[in-house]
C-alpha cells in the first residue's frame, strides 16, 4: 500500500513530516510518496539524519499558503507539494494523500482533483471529538459553511460507515445538532434535514443538543460546517482548559503532587483522549479516493497516525461501502 504524503503541508513542515513518515514506514510497513521541493526534502533529510530509504519522492516546487485562495490550487499553486500530491491520487499513483496544509484548499482538491462519490454534493471535514463513552464523528466540521437538508443526509450516511466500518460501532447513533431535541425545533435546514434523515438508511436517533455531544448521546453528529466548527473550537478549547487546570490543581502543594503520582496512569489517559495527536486527522467524507486533513500544527506522532488513518480507510473499504450507502438513500429519499 502507497501513501502519499505532502511533505510542505503544516507549520512545522517538512522536518516533522518526514519523522512521522518514517515512523510510519517501520510501524506499519506502507510505501510512501513524498511530495514537495526536492532538493529541500533531502537537505532537511541529510541536515537531521533521517534516512529516506524506500520513500519515492514526487518534486513539486510550490507550497499553497494558508492564506491564500483555496481554489489558487486549481491554477496558481496547481504546482504546489499538495495539488501534485492530489493529481497522483487521481492517476492512481498511490492508495491515500495526506496532508497538513490549508484545510480550504485541499477541500477544493478534493472535489475538484481526487472528485466526488457519485452523487455526493459536497465532501465534508468527519473529526472524531471525544465524549463520555468514547467518541463521536463531527460531520461537517468546517469545509461547508452552508449546507442544504441533502447534505446533511449524506453526511449523516457517510458518517454512519466510517463509524462503523473504521472505528468498529455496531449501528451507530446518527444525531442532527439543534437547539432542542423536539422535532419541531431549528430552522429551515435543520427542519428539512430531520425528514431526510428519518428516511435514511442509518440510525437516526433525532435531533441532539450541542451539550449532548461530549455527553455521548450520539456516534455521528450531523450539522452544516459552520455549526460543526463552532462546536470543534469550542471542544478543543475546553480540552485545554482542562489540561491545563488539571496540571494547576495537581502541582499546587506536596500533598496534590503525590495524589497526582497516585492517579499518572488515569490522568495519562485523560490527556491522551483529548489528544488530537492521536487520531491524527479528519477524513474528507465523500471524496472518491481517501484524502486524510492532518492538524495544522502536527508533530512527527501526529502524522504517523495520520498515515496510520489513511491505511485503515483503504484497508476496511470505507468508500466502496459508503457508495453503496449513498446509493440506498437516494432511493429512499427518492432523489434526483
Amino acid at each position: 500500500m502507497r501513501m502519499i504524503v505532502d511533505a510542505f503541508g503544516g507549520d512545522h513542515a517538512p522536518l516533522e513530516v518526514l519523522k512521522g513518515c518514517v515512523m510510519a514506514k517501520e510501524e506499519y510497513g506502507v510505501d510512501i510518496t513524498l511530495c514537495g521541493d526536492e532538493a529541500a526534502i533531502r537537505a532537511c533529510a541529510k541536515e537531521n539524519g533521517i534516512a529516506l530509504d524506500g520513500m519515492d519522492i514526487l518534486h513539486a516546487p510550490a507550497v499553497i499558503p494558508v492564506e491564500a485562495d483555496p481554489t489558487s490550487l486549481l491554477k496558481e499553486y496547481a504546482d504546489s507539494s499538495m495539488a501534485v500530491g492530489l493529481k497522483a491520487l487521481k492517476n492512481g499513483e498511490g492508495d491515500a494523500f495526506v496532508s497538513a496544509g490549508s484545510t480550504g484548499a485541499l477541500v477544493v482538491g478534493a472535489a475538484l482533483i481526487v472528485k466526488r462519490l457519485r452523487g455526493v454534493r459536497r465532501v465534508a471535514l468527519a473529526t472524531l471529538i471525544p465524549n463520555a463513552n468514547n467518541f463521536s464523528l463531527l460531520m461537517d466540521a468546517g469545509a461547508n459553511a452552508e449546507c442544504r437538508p441533502e447534505m446533511l443526509a449524506q453526511f449523516g450516511v457517510m458518517g454512519s460507515v466510517y463509524m462503523e466500518r473504521l472505528k468498529g460501532v455496531k449501528n451507530p447513533r446518527v444525531g442532527l445538532v439543534n437547539i432542542g431535541t423536539e422535532e419541531t425545533k431549528g430552522l429551515e435546514l435543520q427542519l428539512e434535514s430531520y425528514k431526510l434523515l428519518q428516511k435514511a438508511p442509518v440510525n437516526f436517533i433525532g435531533n441532539v443538543e450541542a451539550r449532548g455531544v461530549p455527553l455521548g448521546e450520539c456516534d455521528v453528529a450531523v450539522c452544516d460546517g459552520f455549526t460543526g466548527n463552532v462546536v470543534l473550537k469550542l471542544t478543543e478549547g475546553l480540552a485545554k482548559f482542562f489540561s491545563n487546570e488539571l496540571k494547576t490543581m495537581f502541582m499546587g502543594s506536596l500533598k496534590t503532587k503525590i495524589a497526582a503520582l497516585m492517579m499518572k496512569s488515569s490522568i495519562n489517559g485523560f490527556k491522551q483522549k483529548l489528544d488530537y495527536k492521536e487520531h491524527g486527522g479528519a477524513p474528507l467524507l465523500g471524496a472518491s479516493l481517501p484524502v486524510i486533513k492532518a492538524h495544522g500544527s502536527s508533530d512527527a506522532r501526529a502524522f504517523k497516525n495520520a498515515i496510520r488513518q489513511a491505511k485503515e480507510y483503504v484497508d476496511n473499504r470505507v468508500i466502496e461501502e459508503m457508495q453503496s450507502a449513498l446509493s440506498a438513500l437516494k432511493a429512499e429519499t427518492k432523489e434526483d
